[in-house]
């Protein structure tokens, strides 16, 4: 059995979307990110950067209990627990370990910095309407979808024609795409990619996964001092 440590969130739903696709059984635990649970002693134990997801697995390496923090370090745990979607040759996995870091290191910041930007900041208080910082991550989200699309052109998939933990750490952020202020009218590959993402049966019960706690921070002054203060 493992604990998952979850709020719905693009990062949270990679993980719930990769237990389902594996079809290993877990115990969820809300992370409260907006009421400041990421904070908890008990949950700095286990991801010391207090954020989530994180998972702890009764069944780790030696047949003794592991945890793991970090979003794409737990894919890549499941993917090689479970001998499932990382790739099955050393071409494949090193493609979906490409993928994975360009989500990690690109479009996840990216895309979350354009939230913020775009849709947090104004609500403030006071409001922080910057007109450069909108611009700035909305073009370089826009740049990271032009570059995941002409993927796309090429491929069924992200990594290739196989379906992988590059797909599931990637579709959350892009499924957002209209928070972002992004098109889809000149990516039709990667609008391809979303509407078949959106209808496998492990990806909907993976974003369902208490769906009715997401909420939106532009009208909860108290989650904003906890989310996105200064110190």
């Amino acid at each position: 059995m493992i604990d998952l440590y979850f709020w719905p969130t693009p990062n949270g739903w990679k993980i719930s979307i990769a237990l389902e696709e594996m079809a290993l059984s877990y115990n969820t635990h809300l992370v409260n990110i907006g009421a400041g649970d990421q904070f908890a002693p008990d949950f700095l134990k286990i991801a010391p950067n207090n954020r989530m997801p994180a998972i702890v697995d009764h069944d780790g390496p030696d047949n003794a209990p592991i945890s793991v923090f970090e979003s794409g370090a737990i894919l890549q745990y499941l993917a090689r627990k479970t001998g499932q979607f990382g790739g099955t040759t050393e071409r494949e996995r090193v493609a979906v370990e490409e993928w994975l870091m360009w989500q990690m290191g690109g479009l996840g910041p990216m895309a979350g910095q354009a939230h913020h930007f775009l849709k947090y900041a104004p609500a403030m208080d006071p409001p922080n309407d910057l007109p450069y910082a909108k611009d700035r991550y909305r073009n370089e989200v826009a740049r990271l979808y032009g570059v995941l699309d002409r993927q796309l052109a090429k491929n069924e998939f992200v990594a290739g024609d196989f379906y992988s933990i590059a797909d599931m750490s990637i579709w959350g952020w892009a499924s957002l795409w209209e928070g972002q202020q992004q098109t889809m009218d000149d990516k039709p590959n990667l609008s391809r990619w979303l509407e078949q993402m959106g209808t496998r049966d492990a990806v909907v019960r993976g974003r369902a996964l208490h769906a009715e706690k997401r909420g939106d921070f532009r009208q909860d002054k108290d989650a904003q001092s906890v989310l996105f203060k200064r110190d």
